[in-house]
This record gives structure tokens, C-alpha cells and sequence, in this order.
């Protein structure tokens, strides 16, 4: 899911120095519109294939999951969350997170197993 901008441009403070060395320049969008056109851009810039969602102008996703800074979810067919990641970028932990994804495919595999 796509949230506000975590390092825009037009903030108080500079852009770091990863996104400038990157291009990564981007406005705070003000817009839904514009929330969505970002959200494009960097699954295009990316070669996302999976669907991507995009919060509301109004922050209430990332309120809700505490999004600042960026977490890692998955959230499990039932709309459950099966994983919550710590605070990122630096408390991504994508093995801890594959093993829950593992998990959770094998339990669909064997439902009977798993009573």
C-alpha cells in the first residue's frame, strides 16, 4: 500500500541522499489524483505485477496500521494480518516475513493438518 510521501521534496527538510543520487524527487501529493499517479510511477519504475493500493489523501491506512515510518504486512485471505513487521526501513526483516508467507500457503495446502 502506498501512504503519504516519506521524503519529499517539497519538505522542510532536504531529500536524502539515497532518493537524490536515485531521482527520487517527489513531491508530497496533495491529491488523491496525485497520491495515485506517484503510486504508478513506482510500480512502473519498479515492475510491480501485484496489485497495489493506494491510501486515501486522508491518511486513515496509515493511521490505522501506524505506516510512519514504513512497515511490512501481510495479511492473510481472511483479511487477517499474519505479519507485521517492525518499523522500517531498518526493522524490515523479509526472512521473518517469507517464513510466515510459507506458513500460511502450507496451511492452505494442508487445511486438514492444521486443525
Amino acid at each position: 500500500m502506498y501512504v503519504r510521501e516519506a521524503h519529499p521534496v517539497d519538505d522542510d527538510r532536504p531529500a536524502t541522499p539515497t532518493n537524490s543520487s536515485a531521482g527520487i524527487l517527489i513531491k508530497q501529493p496533495l491529491t488523491t489524483e496525485e497520491r495515485c499517479s506517484v503510486a504508478k510511477q513506482c510500480a512502473t519504475a519498479l515492475h510491480l505485477e501485484m496489485p497495489l493500493v493506494v491510501d486515501g489523501i486522508d491518511n486513515r491506512v496509515a493511521e490505522a496500521y501506524a505506516a510512519q515510518p514504513n512497515r511490512l504486512y501481510l495479511v492473510d485471505r481472511k483479511g487477517r494480518i499474519a505479519y507485521r513487521g517492525g518499523p522500517g526501513p531498518f526493522g524490515f526483516n523479509p526472512s521473518e516475513m517469507e517464513q510466515t508467507l510459507v506458513l500460511l500457503l502450507h496451511e492452505e495446502q494442508y487445511p486438514e493438518k492444521n486443525k
